[in-house]
């Protein structure tokens, strides 16, 4: 069930693959809807019982840490992840709170390493906020 992409991803990464870790960056993997903590619990408990929230959020953390997979936080209240870490941006739509990505050909490049300033810039994020396409030809223009 596991991919072979997850594995590699995590040894890549310096991370030691176990099974939750495997299962949750195989989903993120296979799952682009840059999911929230819950999200992750919620699909894997059923498959993995003795998997905990403190778990997924512990080894998103970790993740996160270790460049495997990108933490987004659009507000104190809505973090999700994406396992994708090439160059992109996303789009936060404010009327159904879906994340998009977004290719651009101006967004910096995410793993690149460089000194600006005298500061080390090992991460940047680009995110726009607005309406989706989708809840636009809805009408949900609040």
């Amino acid at each position: 069930m596991k991919s072979n992409d997850a594995y590699s991803r995590l040894v890549e990464h310096g991370v030691k693959p176990s099974v939750q870790r495997l299962a949750i960056m195989d989903y993120l993997l296979t799952h682009f809807t840059h999911p929230t903590v819950d999200d992750i619990y919620k699909a894997l408990h059923p498959i993995i019982p003795t998997l905990s929230k403190t778990t997924v959020y512990n080894t998103l953390r970790l993740f996160a840490d270790h460049h495997v997979a990108q933490m987004i936080s659009v507000d104190d209240h809505h973090i999700c992840y994406d396992g994708d870490m090439s160059p992109h941006a996303h789009f936060y739509c404010n009327q159904c709170g879906r994340i998009h990505d977004l290719q651009l050909t101006t967004t910096p490049q995410a793993d690149q390493r460089f000194l600006q300033e005298g500061h080390l810039v090992d991460m940047v994020q680009v995110y726009y906020r607005g309406i989706c396409k989708e809840c636009r030809k809805q009408g949900k223009t609040n």
